[in-house]
């Protein structure tokens, strides 16, 4: 069963650095894409950072020059660095996985979430 558990959520000022790591059961390369989601009560789940097997990482606009998504293939695990961190990167950030089955069909998996609050 593939599970997805994210970890290093927390309360952090405004201008801060927070870490957040997900660890991958299997094999990291299972997935096509992996990446970070955020969302916040009455909101869609919003993207923050992808990164495919191949190609380049994508951001959002919002956090584009503050976070950085990278996959550490010896722990397989898919971490987010977010830096000089806003109020407005509060929210519940979900680590995802895309894979691609031998039918062709796609799926996702999701963990369960950490919160990341930012205030003063």
């Amino acid at each position: 069963q593939v599970q997805l558990v994210e970890s290093g959520g927390g309360l952090v000022q405004p201008g801060g650095s927070l870490r957040l790591s997900c660890v991958v059961s299997g094999s990291i390369f299972d997935f096509n894409v992996l990446g970070w989601y955020r969302q916040v009560p009455g909101s869609q789940r919003e993207l923050v950072a992808v990164t495919p097997r191949e190609g380049f990482t994508k951001y959002s606009d919002s956090v584009q020059g503050r976070f950085s998504i990278s996959r550490d293939v010896t722990k397989n695990t898919v971490d987010l660095q977010m830096n000089s961190l806003k109020p407005e990167d509060t929210g519940v950030y979900y680590c995802n996985g895309e894979r691609m089955m031998p039918t062709g069909s796609i799926v996702h998996y999701w963990g369960q979430g950490t919160q990341v609050t930012v205030s003063s």
